[in-house]
Order: C-alpha cells, then sequence, then structure tokens
C-alpha cells in the first residue's frame, strides 16, 4: 500500500470525523494494529480516534469483546467485534476486521478471505472481501478496504 495513499485516506476520515463530532474505534483479528495504527495516524487523532483491540485469540474475541460461540472467520463474528468495540470504547462508529490472512487455508476458506463491518450507531454493516497476495499483502489491502468502509460510513 503505498504511504501517501493510506496517509490521504487517513486525513480524510479525520476530517469527517471531526466535521460530524464522532468518535471511531476499532476491533482487529487478521490485521493485528494496523488498522488502528492507520486511524491513529490521521490529523488530530487524539480528538476522534478513540482507540482499538486486537483480538487475535478467540479467548479475546469472545470474553472482551461478547463475540458469541461460533467460528471467528464470519460476517458474523464482524458484526459482533465492530458492535463490541463500540461498546467497550464508548464509539459512535466502530471498524472491526478478522479473516485468513494466509498463507494456509483455514475452516475451510482460502488466504485472502476477510469479514469487516462498520457499526453506527444500532446500524450494522458487513462486508466479505477476497484478496490475493503474501499475508503482508492481504493485511495491507484489508486496511484500505476496512479504512473505506469506514469513509462511506461517515458520509
Amino acid at each position: 500500500m503505498a504511504d501517501d495513499d493510506l496517509q490521504s485516506r487517513s486525513d480524510e476520515i479525520a476530517r469527517m470525523a471531526q466535521g460530524r463530532s464522532v468518535r471511531i474505534a476499532t476491533a482487529e483479528s487478521l490485521t493485528s494494529g494496523a488498522l488502528a495504527s492507520a486511524l491513529g495516524r490521521g490529523e488530530e487523532a487524539s480528538e476522534w480516534f478513540a482507540g482499538g483491540v486486537v483480538a487475535y485469540a478467540e479467548s479475546v474475541k469472545r470474553d472482551v469483546l461478547g463475540v458469541t460461540a461460533g467460528s471467528v472467520l464470519t460476517a458474523q463474528c464482524a458484526r459482533e467485534l465492530a458492535t463490541g468495540a463500540a461498546r467497550l470504547l464508548d464509539a459512535d462508529v466502530a471498524v472491526a476486521v478478522t479473516g485468513v490472512g494466509g498463507p494456509d487455508p483455514e475452516e475451510g476458506l482460502p488466504p485472502g478471505t476477510v469479514y469487516a463491518a462498520v457499526c453506527v450507531g444500532d446500524e450494522v454493516t458487513d462486508a466479505t472481501w477476497r484478496f490475493d497476495g503474501d499475508p503482508s499483502a492481504i493485511v495491507e489491502q484489508t486496511v484500505m478496504a476496512a479504512l473505506g468502509l469506514v469513509r462511506r460510513a461517515l458520509r
């Protein structure tokens, strides 16, 4: 991912969040904090970025964010991660990602299978993506796509 593209997208989200006076949070599995790091690069992040939870372990997803029993590689899990992050971090908007980074398949899903969700108040929208590449390329593509999901939610 081009550093300039990431910075541009983060700054755009920053302006939108400040303009709407909203707090944004993240819940991440696949990206291990890369999404929170990208948002934290945005202008005046301390004014609008609440923080994030890296929930790599299944127990963290369940015990901290309230994800119900079942596969953690689903759109439903992404939705529960997003609502859990919004609740836990008192955020108006929360974005979450989970998926298969690779290099091997998991639960019958190929590498690059990504589930994301964004929670705005009581509304939750999810997305499913299929990315190509090695694990780091999949993480980069996931971060950019998730930032796009946040941007659309703020419009």
